[in-house]
């Protein structure tokens, strides 16, 4: 376990839902990725990503799919593509990355709580 936080520490992250609406192959990533662009609402827009996903989802089943990801880090370039948001997942047992999402649709844009 990492070291304890306070809630005001948690409360700077500002974590968000948002709606995949494209994603393409990143054949310039060093590891397998895709190319994202997420939709976080009027507040906010869309904003770009990347994530190491190749080996559990399709572009297909990814666009149109809500995911939470971290709005507020500054962006970082990965390779030809500026990176805006982290989006956000758990390694499964075999190291492969499960994205993180609500259960139930929820506007976008809301805040993490």
């Amino acid at each position: 376990m990492e070291k304890q936080i306070t809630f005001d520490d948690f409360l700077k992250v500002d974590i968000r839902v948002g709606r995949i609406v494209e994603a393409e192959p990143f054949p310039e990533a060093r590891k397998p990725a895709y190319k994202l662009k997420v939709d976080f609402g009027e507040k906010i827009g869309t904003r770009k990503s990347s994530a190491q996903i190749t080996n559990l989802y399709e572009i297909e089943e990814l666009v149109g799919r809500q995911v939470a990801a971290v709005v507020n880090f500054p962006p970082r370039q990965i390779g030809p593509v500026m990176s805006e948001v982290l989006v956000l997942g758990f390694f499964d047992k075999d190291g492969q990355v499960s994205l993180v999402a609500p259960d139930h649709e929820v506007p976008l844009g809301e805040r993490l709580c």
